[in-house]
């Protein structure tokens, strides 16, 4: 691409999704390195406006709600080349229409995953220290209470901590975990034993990851293979009192297998998914005290969308001067990614 060239781009999202992570700065920054449609954002490709806009548009910068670019949409696109999306996960939208039209795809996700292995890290800790736990019992006792009758299976010094999926908030929990006394192991089928040394963990079998953990945290993409993955003979192995963390997605997780494991008091629970993702009314696990479910928040929240934007910024204006994507997606890896 000449060096002069400012291609035109344009915005493919929900009014919402554009609202939260595209501000001002940013679309000033977009307009910058492209030639930009003005708003508002494309969110229905079948309109006659749409159409025309895509008709000569080179890139789309992407969003939460964008619709999914079919064989159709593209036939109104023939001058798309690239598309870079400030979310993470691509499958929504980039369909095999678009990789079989070789065209560019980059992600956010590596922004995105930054928070949810903090989440992450910051429930492994907690749920180490039975902080909820601890909380609750002072909050009715209201008095001091005797630190001497800690049991020895509280605190998180040496405590085991399982990882399902070295995928990119697989690794990013990793390297978050190092400076703490923890024995992390990890199950991942696509990670060789070289891999696994250089990550610093303990490459296990899945059976042995849940045996031998206090903690397992699933990081694994949802994919026909992984689809109840994680079933009630593996939530039965674990450690009396374990933890299963959750912040992927809700169905590689056995739902009622769970529900059943957390009622019982045979393990704890975090949830930042679940299966369907906002769980029903009466559910069992709303008013349980082994479980804690949070309404998908571990993602980018709130002043972390900017961490979004300002990659996919990068990328842009990297692709724009004819540099190509930092954070290409590749079709070939869309089954490790999370």
């Amino acid at each position: 691409m000449s060096p002069s060239h400012r291609p035109r781009a344009a915005l493919a999202m929900s009014q919402a999704a554009a609202d939260a992570v595209l501000e001002q700065p940013v679309l000033d920054a977009l307009a910058g390195a492209t030639t930009l449609e003005p708003p508002p954002v494309l969110d229905d490709f079948g309109t006659d406006r749409a159409r025309a806009v895509l008709a000569e548009t080179e890139l789309l910068v992407t969003g939460w709600g964008c619709p999914p670019l079919t064989t159709e949409v593209l036939a109104h696109a023939p001058r798309l080349r690239a598309v870079a999306h400030t979310a993470g996960s691509v499958r929504a939208h980039v369909t095999d229409a678009c990789w079989e039209r070789g065209i560019d795809v980059s992600s956010a996700a590596a922004a995105n995953a930054l928070p949810v292995a903090e989440y992450t890290v910051a429930m492994i800790l907690l749920t180490g220290k039975r902080v909820l736990e601890s909380a609750r019992s002072y909050r009715a006792a209201r008095t001091e209470a005797d630190w001497r009758r800690t049991p020895r299976s509280v605190g998180n010094y040496r405590r085991s901590v399982g990882i399902l999926s070295a995928s990119l908030t697989g690794r990013r929990v990793i390297e978050l975990l190092r400076p703490y006394d923890l024995r992390v192991l990890l199950y991942d089928p696509y990670v060789s034993g070289e891999e696994a040394a250089a990550l610093g963990v303990e490459l296990v079998p899945l059976a042995e990851l849940f045996a031998q953990s206090d903690t397992v945290s699933v990081h694994t993409p949802l994919l026909p293979a992984t689809h109840g993955l994680v079933g009630r003979d593996l939530l039965a192995a674990m450690r009396p009192g374990a933890v299963l963390i959750n912040t992927a997605r809700g169905a590689v997780v056995d739902q009622e297998a769970l529900t059943d494991a957390v009622t019982a008091g045979r393990v704890r629970a975090v949830l930042d998914v679940s299966d369907p993702d906002v769980l029903p009314r009466d559910h069992p696990l709303w008013d349980c005290e082994h479980a804690l479910l949070t309404p998908h928040i571990a993602g980018s929240q709130g002043n972390e969308w900017r961490r979004l934007a300002e990659l996919t910024v990068d990328e842009v204006r990297r692709w724009a001067a004819g540099d190509g994507f930092a954070h290409a997606v590749r079709r070939d890896r869309l089954p490790f990614l999370a």
